[in-house]
């Protein structure tokens, strides 16, 4: 697997899974309607933002991450970074890979520190996942979230200093 910054070309394999994840609105605060075109505008965000892709030998896209300063200003230190993995890629270290490159690259580009806005609390296997690279639960929005099958669920804001 090689981790590398994304282009445009590979918006059309990254909308393959993204679609889904987003249309099942379980894990994102987004419309679950959101079509390409708004979603492409979020992810491929401008610059300073980046984006970065997993991909296979063969070039398929598996995974895909978005990095970036959390706010402006007085609080452009902080990063933050939002992550989508295809679930057919699952269960084979590619959300670590992708948050350990995210938290390297945000070390590199001189960011003090990363927050997550909105970690799902439903989403244990995330949040988990955060937990081991580091982040701690800073507070959780109580009933942020409704998920489509639990109901109002709360919303953490994760962080760790770099």
């Amino acid at each position: 697997m090689l981790i590398r910054d994304a282009t445009v070309d590979d918006w059309p394999d990254m909308w393959e899974f993204m679609r889904g994840i987003v249309a099942a609105g379980e894990t994102y605060a987004y419309p679950r309607d959101l079509d390409s075109d708004a979603l492409r505008a979020i992810w491929f965000g401008a610059p300073p933002a980046t984006t970065v892709v997993a991909v296979d030998d063969d070039g398929t896209v598996l995974g895909t991450a978005k990095m970036g300063p959390n706010h402006g200003g007085g609080s452009a230190h902080v990063s933050t970074a939002s992550f989508m993995v295809d679930p057919a890629s699952g269960r084979k270290g590619l959300g670590r890979a992708l948050g350990e490159h995210v938290l390297d690259r945000a070390r590199t580009d001189g960011y003090l520190a990363m927050q997550f806005n909105a970690v799902v609390e439903s989403n244990t296997r995330a949040v988990a996942l955060w937990k081991s690279l580091g982040f701690d639960i800073i507070g959780t929005v109580p009933q942020g979230f409704q998920h489509p099958e639990y109901g109002f669920v709360g919303l953490h804001i994760m962080h760790r200093f770099l």
